[in-house]
């Protein structure tokens, strides 16, 4: 029996690999339902392939989609719109599959409905445990959810981890013999720029990463190595770690996604061509595996595997995510709606590159910290965090 797939962010660049998987195996998955935020077009196309029984979209374009789908011919498909459409098709009932691959904070409630409807959920939105991770992992153990991630870096802990590390108890120390976990890093594409170097490049210089082929918002965030501290907290969220117990390695090649140390000196790396359709095609379908298009390692044309540790200076993202994992509360919250807004004016090219960080430090140290105890209090924080921010950056841009 096929499992039905529900795609949050169908037309991102992890969506598009999603579906690429799915296509490569009809027999086992079907696609229930897709959504998109800007790109309807492209929507519209793959439900002209993929025959969804229900497409999202913001309110102010289902009349673009309803008019596209017609001309294509395609009846049939319902057309829902915005959050509360999001979520209806997250917790549908006739769903087995949500990946949750809507970029940034919008992401949080339709895959917290995922979580709390009992799903299998794969999770590419990094924020949403960013922000609410004691939730969220709460809400997977109380509902019953199979909650695996689809990181590359995060996928691959979970691949060199004991099968039974996620029975055992929650209390922030590592467990079964493992000491350390090493998150493996790019460096991105400005690893070796001087600060003067750093001061002058361009959106268009921080979108081209070397080794992935990623949007724009996680471009940037690789580039200042702030993707690598939301890991970091993603990180201390899944595998019930405190910050102390997460080393970041950075690793140019991107051959080696991540390691797990353990305590009788062994460490475990997961290796494999950069692609995402290798932790997609294994969080679908997990324990087993699945044939993808990635061609296996050739490693005599490898030959070499560089390592370093990450410079905080020339990249304090990194450095400000370890401090907002540390603290708790609302700061992971507080740096990442920060980081939203202060990318956001940089692709504009209203700050520049190196003012995306002085954005987030700003919020860490302008915002009171508090307890995460509840989603209200999370999503009042963001957008509390969000006007800040945005003066901010209307203060230093100017």
């Amino acid at each position: 029996m096929s499992q039905a797939v529900c795609i949050l962010g169908a037309t991102g660049s992890i969506g598009q690999s999603t579906l690429k998987i799915l296509e490569q195996h009809p027999e086992t998955y079907t696609v229930f339902a897709v959504t998109a935020q800007s790109r309807i077009q492209e929507l519209a196309q793959i439900c002209q392939k993929y025959q969804p029984k229900v497409a999202v979209v913001p309110s102010s374009k289902v009349d673009e989609l309803s008019q596209l789908l017609s001309k294509l011919g395609i009846s049939g498909v319902e057309i829902l719109s915005d959050e509360a459409g999001l979520i209806a098709v997250a917790e549908h009932q006739d769903v087995d599959v949500v990946m949750a691959a809507i970029v940034g904070a919008a992401g949080l409630l339709p895959t917290l409905a995922a979580v709390k409807a009992g799903k299998r959920v794969l999770l590419a939105n990094k924020e949403a445990l960013v922000m609410s991770g004691d939730i969220m992992m709460q809400a997977a153990r109380d509902h019953g959810a199979l909650l695996l991630p689809v990181d590359s870096e995060h996928n691959a802990i979970f691949q060199c981890l004991p099968q039974n590390y996620f029975d055992a108890e929650r209390h922030g120390k590592p467990k079964l013999g493992v000491s350390q976990i090493l998150l493996t890093a790019s460096g991105g594409p400005f690893l070796n720029h001087s600060l003067e170097q750093l001061q002058s490049v361009t959106p268009a210089q921080a979108c081209k990463h070397p080794n992935w082929s990623m949007g724009q918002k996680i471009s940037v965030d690789s580039a200042t190595l702030m993707n690598k501290g939301l890991e970091l907290i993603e990180a201390c969220h899944l595998f019930a770690v405190e910050e102390q117990y997460v080393t970041v390695v950075v690793h140019p090649e991107s051959i080696i996604h991540s390691m797990v140390q353990y305590v009788d000196g062994s460490t475990l790396a997961q290796m494999g061509n950069p692609d995402m359709c290798t932790p997609i095609a294994h969080a679908l379908a997990w324990p087993k595996r699945i044939q993808t298009h990635v061609p296996p390692l050739n490693l005599f044309e490898i030959a070499q595997l560089n390592f370093q540790a990450p410079d905080v200076e020339h990249f304090p993202a990194l450095k400000l995510a370890r401090q907002a994992m540390k603290s708790g509360g609302i700061a992971p919250t507080i740096l990442n709606a920060a980081n939203e807004i202060a990318v956001a004016a940089f692709l504009q090219q209203k700050i520049g590159f190196t003012q995306i960080s002085q954005v987030a430090e700003h919020a860490l140290n302008s915002v009171a910290n508090q307890a995460a105890d509840s989603l209200q209090t999370i999503v009042e924080a963001d957008q509390k965090v969000r006007v800040l921010a945005q003066q901010y950056v209307v203060n230093i841009g100017s």
